[in-house]
């Protein structure tokens, strides 16, 4: 007779699950041997990213809106989550401060949706997925968790105040809760297709069809990266998380954009396109409804966004749950342009 014991397998949910950090999440969850339910309304999620060489989770995926409080209600109560990873969100900054009401209401009214749900279902744990542009403001670097100068723009401020729904179901409730802001996020399964693409997989799309990448200001910014597998390694090891907190999930590394189009360049061998440059606004003024009036944005603010140099600590990270990143930006991109390379050719 077995005597043995064999390993319970958790249930999580991954909110945002068809988007790029959602999808190799949940990947990895299944991988571990969890039970994962899938949850994405496809307003940025891609059916791509659902496709992996050991499993497709296309026909298993709600493709619901995680407002849609009748369905999340019904959800929670059969499935009897043991983890909740909260990764839905309008995360770019174009769509979030053109459309402040939605990006409000998804980003801030969809967490509490879920804060919600998992008090009152008995969830052990929940995990955030919130954002290093909280930092914009910060002048002292690396940033540190514990020291955030307030955001000015949509998309962090949605996430800073979601940062502070978790903190108070963990203050009134304890529910262990943890807030992850990342970097950068590469890897494959990076957007290349939406009209407004991460720069990586921008890059590597103009590249693909032997245009000019058109980098903003000198090209020189600095910013901090990760690789999406390193992430979710962190995510993983939280799970020992047994109380509320904030950790950066970064490379605590800085390399500019220039660099970033010269190693893409030189694995695409697209070395002979030039690189151009444009003025720092010009990636904002495709969103003419910015500038109308009677109150048009601040051009320093957009300015300020491009420029911007980022930088976080990882130490925190490191101390609390062993981790830090594994991936050297030559490899990670490699393995980007790899896989964006596959996706264009099916959709270009």
């Amino acid at each position: 007779m077995w005597k043995g014991t064999f390993k319970k397998l958790n249930k999580v949910l991954v909110t945002g699950a068809a988007g790029f950090i959602g999808s190799q999440l949940a990947y990895r969850l299944w991988k571990n041997g969890d039970q994962v339910i899938l949850v994405d309304n496809f307003s940025y999620g891609s059916e791509d990213n659902l496709e992996f060489d050991e499993h497709n989770f296309s026909s298993e995926i709600y493709r619901k809106d995680i407002r849609d409080i009748n369905f999340m209600e019904d959800l929670f109560k059969s499935e009897h989550f043991d983890y909740v990873y909260h990764i839905a969100a309008i995360t770019p900054l174009p769509d979030c401060q053109s459309r402040p009401v939605e990006a409000i209401d998804v980003n801030v009214r969809g967490t509490a949706i879920i804060l919600d749900l998992v008090r009152r279902y008995g969830v052990k744990k929940m995990f955030f997925a919130s954002t290093s542009a909280v930092y914009e403001n910060n002048t002292d670097f690396p940033s540190i968790e514990d020291n955030v100068t307030a955001p000015s723009l949509l998309y962090p401020s949605t996430k800073y105040t979601a940062e502070q729904f978790c903190k108070a179901f963990y203050d009134a409730y304890r529910i262990p809760i943890v807030c992850f802001r990342f970097a950068n996020v590469y890897g494959p399964h990076i957007d290349c297709l939406r009209t407004q693409p991460p720069v990586m997989g921008y890059i590597i799309r103009e590249f693909y069809k032997g245009n000019s990448p058109i980098l903003h200001s000198t090209g020189e910014q600095r910013r901090d990266f990760i690789y999406v597998d390193d992430l979710i390694d962190l995510c993983l090891k939280a799970q020992s998380a047994d109380s509320f907190d904030v950790v950066n999930v970064s490379s605590n590394e800085t390399i500019s954009i220039n660099k970033i189009a010269t190693i893409i360049a030189k694995i695409m061998h697209c070395e002979h396109i030039e690189i151009k440059y444009a003025e720092v606004g010009d990636f904002w003024k495709k969103y003419p409804q910015l500038y109308s009036s009677p109150y048009p944005i601040l051009p320093k603010l957009l300015e300020h966004e491009v420029l911007k140099y980022t930088c976080l600590s990882n130490k925190h990270a490191y101390d609390k749950y062993s981790w830090k990143p594994r991936t050297n930006i030559e490899d990670g991109l490699q393995k980007t342009v790899d896989f964006s390379c596959n996706v264009l050719k099916k959709n270009l």
